[in-house]
């Protein structure tokens, strides 16, 4: 997006505002002094105060969970007016609507943001919001390249802000009893896990693959934003940006960040990282997707030694009898994990659920006993006040996020890689190491 071009607040505010008047919505410019808050501190009655960013499907429920706690959402983020003005009319309290998330951050009554964008807008977004003194909850996938990991690193410590990564499975019971159980020696030393998963999407609908005008309420260039420029079509947006490398990366980016962070918490590895990876898969045979259809990855690591795979498709595993109705009910992803006493199936990744075994498993009093989170939105805003680590801090979002990154440039490349978990950069390999970082389309950088 060229700076003639940057969105302004008085512009917005013309193309929404017959929208609004017809949804009995108005926009304000003033807050009362009163209720407002230090920056990155919490506001009147000790309330945080809350911006939203990208509040279309995902974002939604974000906004109705915010809302629910009683919390103020003083801002209201989205590059489709329609999703800002429902938002609005959901949440009342007439707040400020942007198309820019720039001039959101700009405000001082806002203590935190809840980032919910397309995967592409993840880094730059939240290295902005902790510069601007904001506490943030954005959502998986962490990111898109390893330079972006190292640049949330470092704006999150930096400036002291309490990040939580949305791969929500961290806060779940059956998340933290499969964790328990695995860490306690229950199927012995764990040399693999296994983790499968539906194959991803291969459109052969043609009519969602032509490029057309992008919908009145859409600010397409907005929507891009770092992202390189392409015309706007349906097989796209709004939901199907996962399908293309540059923006999405697949499900194993998208419901794998999910899967492997609760793997990762499982076994410990938020402070280590594989050593190898080896991808391959089928290609789609036509259309703009360019992830691959099927994909069959192998990360290795050392010190200790074990073996994650993904496997899409998989085999997939039996639903837990909680579940079970009349017929056979499968689960089409989750991983296994198998030691040399046994092994244990979690099933899904955010919405977790695991074995009978697992749940019935109490770890001794000198056993490894882990956090129980209150919920995850619940868990991020405790820490808010408490200036605590979040179950799911950026650091460990950025270790989970490599294995799908790396996974995906072995696939494009066609061959095995060696990497350093130490440097995160791949060794004797300066074409893969070129493929870290992703040139931002101007003027966007981190």
């Amino acid at each position: 997006m060229s700076q003639n071009r940057k969105l302004t607040r008085r512009r917005f505010l013309q193309s929404s505002a017959v929208a609004g008047a017809a949804a009995g919505i108005s926009f304000p410019t003033i807050i009362p002094s009163n209720v407002l808050a230090q920056q990155g501190r919490p506001g009147a009655n000790d309330r945080i105060v809350v911006g939203m960013i990208g509040v279309g499907g995902r974002g939604g429920g974000h906004v109705q969970d915010i809302h629910a706690r009683g919390l103020p959402i003083a801002a209201i983020c989205d590059v489709d007016s329609n999703h800002a003005l429902n938002a609005a009319r959901h949440v009342g309290r007439n707040p400020f609507l942007t198309k820019d998330y720039r001039q959101l951050l700009e405000r001082r009554d806002i203590d935190a943001v809840v980032i919910s964008t397309p995967d592409h807008w993840h880094a730059i977004m939240m290295i902005d919001a902790c510069q601007a003194g904001k506490d943030v909850y954005t959502e998986k996938p962490t990111c898109r390249t390893l330079q972006e990991c190292q640049g949330m690193i470092n704006a999150a410590e930096y400036y002291k802000r309490v990040v939580q990564v949305g791969s929500q499975g961290r806060s779940e019971g059956a998340a933290r009893q499969c964790a328990e159980y695995v860490r306690n020696g229950q199927v012995g030393k764990v040399n693999y896990v296994d983790v499968w998963h539906p194959v991803n999407f291969n459109i052969v609908n043609q009519n969602m693959q032509q490029d057309s005008p992008p919908p009145a309420s859409l600010d397409w260039e907005q929507w891009l934003g770092p992202a390189r420029w392409r015309p706007y079509n349906k097989g796209i947006h709004p939901f199907n940006f996962r399908w293309l490398m540059d923006i999405g990366g697949g499900f194993i980016r998208d419901r794998g960040n999910h899967v492997l962070s609760c793997v990762f918490w499982a076994m410990d590895a938020d402070k280590t990282g594989p050593v190898s990876v080896e991808a391959t898969g089928r290609r789609a045979e036509r259309g703009i997707w360019d992830t691959p259809v099927t994909m069959e990855v192998k990360w290795e690591f050392k010190n200790p030694d074990w073996t994650v795979t993904w496997q899409q498709p998989g085999r997939t595993r039996p639903l837990p009898g909680v579940f079970e109705g009349p017929g056979p009910k499968i689960c089409d992803w989750g991983a296994e994990f198998q030691g040399d006493r046994g092994s244990v199936i979690l099933w899904h990744g955010d919405s977790a659920d695991v074995e009978l075994k697992a749940k019935q498993y109490t770890p001794p009093a000198n056993g490894v006993h882990l956090f129980r989170s209150p919920g995850h939105m619940q868990n991020w805003l405790d820490c808010i006040k408490t200036r605590e680590e979040p179950i799911m801090p950026i650091r460990s979002g950025a270790a989970v996020i490599v294995l799908p990154i790396i996974a995906n440039i072995s696939f494009l490349l066609g061959r095995k890689l060696q990497f350093d978990p130490t440097t995160r950069t791949f060794v004797g390999d300066e074409e893969a190491n070129r493929m870290l970082a992703d040139p931002y389309r101007y003027p966007w950088h981190v």
